[in-house]
């Protein structure tokens, strides 16, 4: 109990102590403060720059009212009878059986060689492992390519490709014989 005597004792003195050194924070310079502030206000003018003028509004007219929604079917089946009249006619044969060598790309096919046999020239091309046989009017390569020439050297490929517009058009394609690194 003495300890909280001494305790509660010193809490009082501190409080004793603290309060007249507060109320010496009073008014005393609030006059001179308020004196000052005034003077700064009237001495401070207050200037707001004028806004520019905003730019006038000219609302965009659509004068396409009386033309083709081009958002409607009708439009599109004149884009697609525009397309159908001017194609060239080429297109590849889908309804054919695929080749085995169609399911390669062209650019794994190598080609390793050629044979002779009773009058037709065979390519030997290879893909992974595996040879295979070509002859003219095989078809190699995912583009449609179909064999026009066989030489000793190479193989030409006559592929059917879409352009950009969508389009097909025939393109070149070559295979050269691959040297043995043997």
């Amino acid at each position: 109990m003495t300890f909280f005597r001494i305790g509660h004792l010193a809490r009082v003195t501190f409080f004793v102590v603290l309060l007249p050194n507060l109320s010496g924070c009073g008014d005393s310079g609030v006059p001179e403060i308020k004196e000052w502030m005034a003077q700064v206000k009237s001495q401070t003018h207050v200037g707001i720059p004028k806004l520019t003028e905003p730019k006038k509004f000219i609302p965009f007219v659509y004068g396409g009212a009386t033309s083709i929604d081009p958002f409607s079917p009708s439009k599109l089946m004149v884009a697609l009878a525009k397309l159908q009249g001017s194609s060239s006619g080429l297109k590849p044969n889908l309804e054919r059986r695929r080749e085995t060598l169609e399911n390669y790309p062209l650019d794994t096919v190598k080609m390793v060689g050629t044979l002779q046999k009773v009058g037709l020239s065979y390519a030997l091309l290879q893909v992974d492992k595996t040879v295979f046989q070509a002859k003219v009017g095989n078809y190699i390569g995912q583009n449609f390519g179909m064999v026009t020439k066989i030489t000793e050297s190479e193989v030409i490929l006559k592929e059917i490709v879409q352009d950009a517009s969508g389009e097909w058009v025939e393109r070149e394609a070559k295979l050269a014989l691959q040297e043995s690194t043997k």
